[in-house]
């Protein structure tokens, strides 16, 4: 039985971010409006592979970013463990986290080039085998400095999560569905920082801080059998000026006839023929590829703020500090349940999972009601009410810990932040994604490094800062400032952000861009 294949006249408009998804007559729609990107006549075209295959691959790398983020954040709770036994400060120890987390977004610089010059599929198999012996080497690991590099050696290889899943995701998906897709990914990887409380349980067993690395470790084979059976290469070049671009692996010319490229039998066939040609673009330097000007974006510079302060909080200030406090006066609880502030994260992210669709139902309704013209800023009003929660979360941690409150106040604390910060992850994503879909790689390594660089900078020093000005004023009064003046930017891209993109098209910055070019994720 020949597969379905979907058609589509739908295309983009000049301005980068609008998309004009009218359809004619015979096209396949969803919520009355044409698909896209369009896809190729071809069912090797990842847009047109059954829906088991794609949501396995979406699957498969929303477990690996689950497996790699409980493994870079699940040591934060034996910070007091890795003092005692290699002799250091709390301080020192809790670099075992902090630098590995620079190396997460890092690591992209390596991957990201990789996975555009090899293919998606081998890039990711190498990252999980390579992640596979960094996890292997933490489990035997005797001293401080072994332990260090095989941390930064598993959280550099797993770093691929940071962009990978985002590709992935623009490569098999339509438009209309990537909001709910990247919203399952990135429950995923925010679900990872519950890593804390499967390695304070493994403490209570009564086993040593390295089973969590065996554990890790064994998901993580099984999770490298999987990629291997199930995730094919997504790497595709649908563009063509003649009509479909017909894959050519070897890079030689063919020549197809017109019954052949419209399926047509041989009795139909036609004179004529077209010459589909692979296009091969120069393999640009090291350097080409890390476009630090991708800052100079205001919507990319938005996601970068918005992941590296949200990562900052939730992945490091509470888990950092929360341990330290409910082990001490006046709450004495005991080492091992240090790390059940992750229910916080479990309780505000499970809140938040139902509402994933809200965001594409948001920008269909509001595309019919500008007459099949889709913009990039009708998926953002679902942003308004976490805006306002997320600081308001960071209030009542800080006035929790500070006065020692009813230790709810820290669940609650991180449950209305992670809630918020959930919406935020995804759509400010998506946004970009939308806005801006050329160079869409480089793009998002800018994003991961400016993101790490950030959380980083809240996570370092963050128990010095308490100790010396106090919960109140670190957490509830700078912190909260800080999120609240990223949150409400969302007003600013809600009224201007067309403004902003039809300026930016115009711009020098644009120009290079375009000259640059190394692929188009959503054509």
């Amino acid at each position: 039985m020949a597969p379905h294949l979907v058609h589509s006249h739908a295309h983009e408009g000049d301005i980068p971010g609008t998309v004009d998804l009218r359809a004619a007559e015979g096209d396949d729609t969803a919520y009355g409006q044409a698909l896209f990107p369009v896809p190729a006549e071809d069912p090797n075209d990842p847009l047109q592979w059954p829906k088991w295959k794609k949501h396995m691959i979406l699957i498969i790398c929303s477990l690996y970013s689950f497996l790699s983020n409980s493994s870079l954040l699940g040591p934060s709770v034996y910070i007091g463990v890795f003092a005692e036994t290699f002799q250091i400060s709390p301080v020192v120890a809790s670099g075992l986290i902090s630098y590995p987390n620079i190396c997460y977004g890092v690591g992209t610089l390596i991957t990201v080039p990789a996975y555009l010059k090899f293919g998606r599929r081998p890039v990711m198999l190498l990252s999980l085998l390579v992640y596979l012996v960094g996890l292997i080497g933490c489990g035997v690991s005797n001293s401080y400095g072994s332990l260090m590099a095989c941390r930064l050696i598993h959280a550099l290889a797993s770093g691929v999560c940071e962009a990978l899943p985002v590709q992935l995701v623009n490569d098999i998906f339509f438009l209309h569905e990537r909001g709910n897709k990247l919203g399952y990914y990135t429950v995923c990887l925010c679900w990872g920082s519950t890593g804390p409380l499967y390695a304070g349980y493994m403490l209570a067993g009564g086993y040593s801080w390295r089973l969590f690395f065996y554990v890790e470790t064994a998901f993580a084979g099984l999770l490298l059998i999987l990629g291997f059976l199930f995730v094919e290469e997504t790497t595709y070049k649908r563009r063509s000026p003649n009509g479909p671009a017909i894959p050519n692996p070897n890079g030689e010319k063919r020549v197809f006839g017109q019954d052949e490229l419209d399926g047509k039998s041989s009795e139909e066939k036609v004179e004529h023929v077209v010459e589909v040609e692979t296009m091969v673009p120069p393999r640009r330097s090291f350097v080409q590829t890390l476009k630090p000007c991708y800052f100079l974006v205001p919507a990319v510079l938005w996601v970068v703020t918005t992941y590296g302060i949200y990562i900052g909080l939730g992945a490091l200030v509470f888990n950092y500090t929360f341990p330290i406090k409910i082990i001490a006066p006046p709450y004495n609880w005991k080492q091992e349940n240090a790390g059940l502030i992750a229910l916080g994260n479990l309780i505000g992210y499970g809140l938040a999972v139902p509402l994933v669709w809200t965001s594409d139902r948001l920008a269909a309704y509001l595309t019919k009601r500008n007459g099949g013209i889709r913009e990039a800023e009708m998926r953002l009003g679902v942003l308004i009410p976490a805006a306002f929660i997320a600081p308001a979360g960071l209030i009542v941690y800080g006035y929790t810990a500070q006065d020692n409150l009813q230790w709810i106040g820290y669940f609650a604390g991180v449950a209305m932040t992670d809630w918020a910060s959930y919406f935020y992850f995804t759509f400010t994503l998506a946004y970009a994604v939308d806005s801006y879909n050329a160079n869409t790689s480089e793009m998002l390594i800018a994003m991961c490094i400016g993101k790490q660089m950030i959380s980083f900078a809240f996570g370092i020093y963050v128990l010095d800062w308490v100790v010396q000005s106090g919960y109140v004023t670190i957490v509830a009064g700078i912190f909260c400032g800080v999120l609240f003046a990223n949150n409400v930017f969302v007003f600013v891209f809600m009224a201007y952000g067309k403004r902003i993109r039809t300026f930016y098209a115009g711009t020098w910055l644009a120009r290079w861009h375009k000259r640059t070019i190394r692929q188009v994720m959503t054509h």
